[in-house]
């Protein structure tokens, strides 16, 4: 990309971009298309429905093109050196942030199996996302240069590389007590049987059965809206659930969905029954998933075109964290996931990571993998172990290195059983966030400015 960009002109710079993000959009979340089946949507607007998004999301990358042209005066040299690297940082952080933000395929998630994953619990993802960026730059530069050049780049290649894989040997946290045991239930249930009133009692049953071979376990996880109803029409079930975890001195998450009755508003929620009590509700909901952005605008277009849109509400920004046998855990709801400045909030005090999701929503697409890689990618920023329990896969129990300690395959009905530690303390990018980076990104923006400009006010002193 950044090579079709060198002398473009600013509106060339726009359409390269725009082309780059089209293909890499459209293979990489093209797969959104097959969640409209289940809510009966045919392929004619499902189809057009994605082409759009991804035609938006294009945009960024196309932003980039244009801004890094436009911008000057500094030498070719500095441009794709400062500028392309920050700006398409800063795309992505915008991507993550405009209209409640999408960060899938960020260049970062790229590096959670390479040494340069190293440097995630040190900047989080948006600067794993810039070293990507720069040393694509550094390469390019380096070839059209002298054999000093290329050397010099090539030595500084190597000694990233080589700190990232110092930095993968790093324990940012410790243990925080004795391990305790864990299941995770994966029920397998076919999203477009999920909700028929027919499967409810079979749904329940399935659950149950699994669950009850593993009361021996501290903890028991249940998938996002595992059970298939509202909170207040189940609750005779969860109520007997939760004498039964009682009697085994067991703990038992369960995703739920619930309604306030008084405001009438719904919730995507996870419910603590068992040795333990309280409630988690979803913050961060999917746009047009569970929402509907610019409801008044938009409303209008959804119902002429037939388009079925979820009304959930969010839950409250500060709720107060669970814990299993003494040990607060961070939850987060499937999409909730993607965003890590959002799971560090409840950190350090947390002290393990638990997201449970339904990606039976994407069938047999790439969506599921890259939800559990984005998963890896917050274990390892944290330095905490993260519990993963889905509906068709994939359920997992990912360490603090952000490598699945074990898994259970797509598509199979099971439980998964494994032992984590809680973890204390706190990774750089845990205490510092995501601002510090994207500040000193803007300031690199700023440098060629700033320097000319603090020279001159030097000699004026002088």
């Amino acid at each position: 990309m950044f090579a079709t960009w060198r002398d473009a002109t600013p509106r060339r710079g726009f359409l390269r971009g725009w082309l780059f993000g089209a293909g890499a959009f459209g293979a990489g979340v093209f797969w959104i298309h097959e969640s409209f089946q289940f809510s009966n949507i045919g392929l004619g607007v499902a189809i057009p429905l994605t082409v759009a998004f991804v035609t938006f999301l294009a945009l960024y990358p196309a932003l980039v093109g244009y801004l890094s042209r436009r911008l000057g005066p500094v030498s070719e040299s500095a441009r794709l050196l400062l500028f392309y690297p920050a700006l398409w940082v800063l795309a992505e952080w915008l991507r993550g942030w405009l209209f409640t933000g999408f960060t899938w395929l960020q260049l970062g998630y790229s590096q959670i199996d390479s040494p340069l994953g190293g440097f995630l619990p040190l900047t989080g993802i948006y600067g794993v996302s810039w070293l990507v960026a720069f040393l694509a730059a550094l390469i390019l530069h380096a070839l059209s240069e002298g054999k000093r050049v290329r050397a010099a780049a090539a030595g500084v290649v190597a000694v990233v590389i080589v700190a990232g894989g110092v930095l993968r040997g790093v324990s940012w946290t410790e243990d925080a007590g004795a391990a305790f045991k864990v299941a995770l239930v994966q029920g397998n249930i076919p999203q477009d049987q999920k909700w028929l009133r027919s499967m409810r009692q079979p749904t329940l049953d399935r659950y149950l059965e699994l669950t009850r071979r593993h009361w021996d376990a501290a903890l028991i996880v249940w998938p996002e809206s595992a059970v298939p109803g509202l909170y207040h029409q189940m609750r005779p079930f969860i109520d007997a659930v939760d004498v039964e975890a009682r009697r085994n001195k067991t703990d038992l998450l369960l995703g739920v969905p619930a309604v306030d009755p008084a405001a009438g508003e719904f919730t995507n929620s996870v419910f603590l029954v068992g040795m333990g009590s309280g409630v988690y509700h979803k913050r961060h909901l999917v746009p047009f998933g569970e929402y509907l952005p610019l409801d008044a605008l938009l409303r209008p277009v959804t119902e002429a075109f037939g388009i079925p849109v979820s009304s959930f509400s969010p839950g409250p920004q500060e709720q107060r964290l669970l814990s299993v046998a003494g040990h607060p855990m961070a939850l987060s709801i499937c999409y909730e996931v993607a965003f890590g400045n959002e799971i560090i909030r409840d950190l350090p005090k947390a002290q393990f990571l638990v997201t449970v999701s339904n990606d039976a929503w994407f069938g047999t697409s790439i969506g599921p993998h890259q939800h559990f890689e984005i998963a890896r990618v917050r274990a390892l920023e944290t330095g905490r172990f993260m519990l993963r329990a889905t509906n068709t896969g994939i359920t997992a129990i990912i360490g603090p290195g952000g490598r699945a300690v074990a898994r259970l395959a797509q598509f199979e009905t099971g439980v998964l059983e494994g032992e984590i530690t809680p973890r204390s303390g706190a990774t750089p990018y845990v205490s510092l966030g995501d601002y510090p980076f994207i500040a000193a990104l803007f300031l690199l923006l700023a440098a060629p400015w700033l320097g000319p400009r603090l020279e001159r006010r030097r000699r004026d002193d002088i």
